[in-house]
């Protein structure tokens, strides 16, 4: 069986070049990887997705988490477990972090409710290792987002990301194990050097190196 470690946090954390960062590292000291991200990574998910992130769409909470839960299921039947299955280092951008921290603490959905969507959509499947990239929304929306248009989620205001940024931490203190926090904030390649630590905790294998 594989290794699965996910990549996440509030907006603006860093997420795609952190994760791209890993894949490439993991790739050079020749590990088996496969690289994804959600709401995505399969036809079907992409076009979810595309429906989501659309400022137009009007979907309320309850049906937001069911659409993300119904992407889940798909990626992590078609992607996710073959890959475990074939042995490799599955890294995603996103799980079932995202839904507790966006759709219960940022939207008002019961815990319940979202907890139990993402054992429906994972069939139990929980991630090795969760790193939280961590940034408070007033730096994103100040120095970040603001240069270029919003979509959906990320023009749902400070509050709102506030709420959300919560929840991630709240979770973390629930796993401190499997959660790891990563302070967001510092540069590309510093943070890049703390989510190798973190990962080489995890793989055992010394996965130094410059970040390119």
């Amino acid at each position: 069986m594989g290794t699965f470690i996910s990549l996440d946090g509030p907006d603006g954390g860093g997420k795609t070049t952190q994760i791209c960062l890993l894949h490439e590292e993991l790739e050079r000291r020749g590990f088996p990887v496969t690289r994804t991200r959600e709401p995505g990574g399969t036809a079907l998910g992409e076009r979810i997705r595309n429906i989501l992130l659309d400022p137009v769409s009007q979907a309320d909470p309850v049906t937001e988490a069911l659409m993300y839960a119904a992407a889940r299921a798909q990626l992590v039947s078609r992607v996710i477990r073959p890959a475990l299955e074939e042995g490799q280092v599955v890294l995603v951008e996103r799980f079932y972090h995202s839904s507790i921290a966006y759709q219960s603490y940022g939207s008002g959905v019961a815990l319940n409710m979202t907890r139990a969507l993402a054992e429906i959509a994972t069939g139990g499947l929980t991630p090795d290792l969760t790193l939280i990239l961590d940034i408070s929304p007033e730096i994103v929306f100040r120095e970040r987002i603001v240069s270029r248009p919003l979509d959906r989620i990320e023009g749902r205001g400070l509050q709102f990301h506030r709420r959300v940024r919560e929840g991630f931490l709240a979770l973390a203190a629930d796993e401190p194990g499997r959660l790891r926090v990563i302070d967001a904030t510092s540069s590309v390649r510093e943070v890049h050097a703390r989510v190798l630590r973190a990962v080489e905790s995890l793989l055992g294998k010394e996965l130094g190196g410059e970040v390119r």
